[in-house]
């Protein structure tokens, strides 16, 4: 019988010492964003400022600089960092998401469910990127997701890296195989998205429950990655997929309570602290 996460679990999570000093809660680096999606790393970005000591934020797209140093002006915990100096800030960093926001297409409605179709100049930008970066730091903690996660080749994923696909993205990537066995074979965490979520380890198993129809808006998924790369800097990666996809679901259920359906994932991001201190 598979097991179900709970409360208890979180108390597994990293805790900030009293005396601890700045850098000692974790570093992560997201990468991500695009002309057509500004917003989606930003939401990633803003859940994990509130978790770690630093986020440095990068994409390839210098439009989202412009839209991220607006952001400043209301948070100041993150760095802006040149795309040509990305890799000096993923050395020093303890974890590192990818995809938010990076394009397959240049426009929308051009995928066929399940199945890998050509790129087109954008779909292969954010391959390249996603290949030459996860080849380049194998040795790194890793979140991938979006836009990585749909242009991924399996034999990239580096050790223990989390993945975090829906169903129709776990077929792009492993095809029919079991998703025990792809973790096994791949050697990662597969964070299996749906109304019971379900995370795989090489030699782990476990079904997140709750969450409610609120949760299929937008920018939902970007707020889950951006606390699964936070908990990553400090946690095993097992523990950091898991305890994000509850944390994200038990945020959604508070808010339903309150809201119904009718909240969005800006109010999801700001509700994540309260629900993690009262957990």
């Amino acid at each position: 019988m598979t097991a179900i996460f709970n409360n208890n679990d979180l108390k597994k999570l990293y805790v900030l010492p009293v005396d601890s000093s700045k850098g000692q809660n974790g570093q992560v680096t997201i990468i991500g964003g695009s002309h057509l999606f500004h917003g989606a790393p930003l939401f990633s970005l803003v859940t994990a400022s509130r978790i770690v000591d630093m986020v440095f934020f990068g994409s390839p797209e210098s439009s989202v600089g412009v839209v991220a140093e607006k952001l400043k002006s209301r948070l100041l915990s993150f760095i802006w960092v040149p795309w040509n100096e990305i890799e000096e800030y993923i050395k020093k960093s303890d974890a590192i998401l990818i995809g938010p926001g990076l394009m397959r297409y240049r426009g929308e409605g051009q995928e066929v469910e399940g199945k890998r179709q050509e790129l087109d100049s954008e779909g292969t930008k954010t391959k390249n990127i996603t290949e030459k970066l996860l080849k380049k730091f194998p040795d790194k903690k890793w979140v991938i997701d979006a836009g990585s996660l749909q242009v991924l080749d399996p034999e990239w994923i580096p050790n223990m890296a989390i993945l975090t696909p829906n169903k129709k993205e776990y077929k792009m990537i492993f095809g029919n195989l079991d998703p025990q066995e792809a973790a096994k074979r791949y050697n990662c965490v597969i964070v299996l998205k749906g109304l019971i979520t379900e995370v795989f380890s090489p030699d782990n198993q476990i079904e997140v429950r709750g969450g409610n129809p609120g949760l299929t808006k937008g920018g939902s998924g970007d707020v889950e990655s951006g606390l699964t790369v936070a908990f990553l800097a400090k946690n095993d990666p097992f523990l950091a997929a898991a305890s994000s996809s509850f944390i994200v679901k038990k945020t959604a259920d508070l808010l339903f309570k309150e809201f119904g359906t009718n909240y969005n994932s800006d109010d999801l991001a700001s509700k994540v602290p309260e629900v993690l201190k009262n957990n």
